[in-house]
């Protein structure tokens, strides 16, 4: 059983990251609206596209983002580091600590504006994730992972 949770911060930052960008979900009506000056049956479809866009977008904006955080979990041992996550399809995902090659911590503006941060962790075929930490136990999980991968390393 997976124990860490992501900070709650993350609910309210994926939402407004979701509400920007969810806004690209009206071109298609958009694209309607500018149709009807030639076409009376575009501005029909425009306003059919933009009312159910709405609807989408709302349920996307209100729901998805406290979804998502209830599903997230992790967890950090000597042998590796295991995730968590997913709505309908749960993913389980085991990173062993002896394959690790390169671990970072970064921040955009949205998730400083909360206070968060994201680890990431690659090897040799690909790179994972820990979204939404807070900032301080995010620089720390980093030093932490790299000083175990060290001494995995050295033991070889």
């Amino acid at each position: 059983m997976l124990e860490e949770r992501i900070h709650p911060n993350a609910i309210p930052a994926w939402r407004l990251q979701y509400a920007v960008s969810g806004l690209f979900l009206f071109v298609p009506s958009a694209f309607f609206y500018f149709l009807h000056t030639k076409e009376v049956m575009a501005l029909e479809w425009s306003i059919g596209t933009a009312i159910l866009t709405l609807v989408f977008y709302i349920l996307i904006v209100a729901f998805l983002p406290r979804l998502s955080w209830s599903r997230w979990s992790y967890q950090i041992d000597d042998k590796g580091i295991q995730m968590r996550r997913g709505i309908i399809w749960i993913k389980y995902t085991e990173v062993p600590i002896n394959r690790i090659q390169h671990v970072d911590s970064s921040q955009g503006p949205i998730y400083r504006s909360y206070g968060l941060s994201v680890i990431r962790f690659s090897n040799a075929a690909t790179s994972h994730e820990i979204p939404a930490l807070e900032e301080k136990l995010s620089l720390e999980l980093k030093d932490k992972i790299t000083e175990m991968v060290r001494l995995v390393k050295e033991d070889v």
